[in-house]
């Protein structure tokens, strides 16, 4: 699979679970010698209650060397290119984050509760992964916000590439349950896209299994609902033609504003309809979620074909400008009451009008550029499933 891919110019990041093993005694790692302390603590320190699974005790030697010769195995066999390290705030901390509310200051990181064997760990870890391969990429998945956790071991830091942007989704899907969409509050959501540590890199996404499955709705059925089953383009009812518009919008806006990378979610680029689910004991060993629908991207009838050619479209888009590599981003313009964000964002200024039914001419806004403007990409055009009520863009 690795090789296929990089024949195809893809890069590969594995999803590496390194927090916390299984506490199965006949094939797993626990009590391995006979003891509850082979390899994680021992007693209650050595057992994650919330996932009845067994915690690493990153001070030894053997656990060390095991798991970073797990990498290293992954990088020099398989060829992978990176890692997306599973529940780095487990890691971080005693508490392992359970019933733990990070409030934003230094003491929350930096105490008693901070486990500085498994932050010398994810040193380690990050600077075998870039000796081995320089250029490869990690990714943490931290939910508390833990300062230097993208900054250079050189610098103090915990070493990785990237950390996960996890509010994100979390906004959109609240926003989407809880929030008629003219309520929306825009100053809230631009500056949950730019509420990032200095000088460490995010990677931005509107949704992940956290909302999408487990018998939750994704973003697409929270818009459409049961019109989601008749998403033709000829179907211009209210509620379609305002979820086809949002769609769009809360994926540019992710994409552009959020951070330094963006992540698509088993068929989110195209708005798939329904959440997706392994087999299991709870959903009844069913294979009936556990499919992604590549038909419905196909269809040119649908309006899931105009979703998957407007992610393309920011692909290309990214490819040409490189908005998010860019240093130059500022937010020049929230209005609640217009319901309208502008930010600029490396070369572009991108103009976001959320109002229900106001549409706006002559609206005046300041840039940075002393030069003539025009459109180069609009979220209504007909090829999205838009209505073609701007000037007109060049793509």
């Amino acid at each position: 699979m690795v090789d296929k891919a990089h024949s195809l110019g893809l890069k590969v990041i594995v999803d590496i679970i390194h927090s916390h093993a299984s506490s199965n005694v006949l094939d797993g790692l626990n009590r391995l010698d006979g003891t509850d302390c082979c390899y994680s603590h021992g007693g209650a320190r050595g057992y994650h209650e919330a996932w009845d699974s067994m915690v690493f005790d990153y001070g030894k030697y053997e656990v060390k060397r095991f798991l970073l010769a797990n990498l290293a195995w992954f990088l020099d066999e398989y060829k992978v290119d990176g890692f997306r390290f599973d529940a780095v705030t487990s890691i971080l901390y005693h508490h392992h984050g359970i019933g733990y509310g990070f409030g934003g200051g230094y003491h929350d990181y930096f105490g008693l509760q901070t486990d500085l064997d498994g932050i010398v760990y994810l040193m380690l870890a990050n600077s075998l992964i870039h000796r081995i391969r320089p250029g490869a990429i990690t990714v943490g998945e931290d939910v508390s916000g833990f300062p230097t956790l993208c900054r250079e071991i050189k610098d103090g830091g915990v070493g990785f590439d990237y950390r996960l942007g996890m509010f994100l989704p979390d906004m959109w899907i609240k926003l989407l349950k809880g929030t008629p969409d003219e309520q929306w509050n825009m100053e809230m959501i631009a500056h949950s896209m730019i509420n990032r540590r200095w000088k460490e890199k995010v990677v931005a996404y509107c949704e992940s299994h956290d909302q999408a499955i487990v018998g939750d709705k994704t973003i697409s059925m929270w818009l459409f609902d049961a019109e989601s089953y008749n998403l033709r383009r000829d179907n211009h009812s209210m509620l379609v033609d305002r979820g086809v518009a949002l769609h769009k919008m809360i994926s540019l806006l992710t994409y552009s504003l959020g951070g330094q990378a963006y992540l698509n979610f088993m068929g989110n680029e195209f708005g798939h309809p329904e959440w997706i689910d392994f087999p299991r004991a709870g959903n009844n060993w069913s294979h009936h979620w556990c499919r992604r629908q590549w038909s419905l991207r196909a269809n040119t009838e649908l309006y899931y074909w105009c979703f998957g050619e407007f992610d393309k479209k920011m692909n290309e888009m990214e490819n040409l400008f490189g908005v998010m590599a860019h240093g130059h981003e500022f937010v020049s313009h929230i209005d609640d009451g217009d319901k309208m964000i502008v930010f600029e964002r490396g070369e572009l200024v991108f103009i976001y009008n959320f109002h229900p039914s106001n549409s706006y001419e002559n609206y005046l806004l300041g840039t940075y550029w002393d030069s003539p403007h025009m459109i180069l990409y609009e979220t209504d055009h007909e090829t999205y499933g838009g209505h073609k009520r701007l000037n007109g863009a060049l793509d």
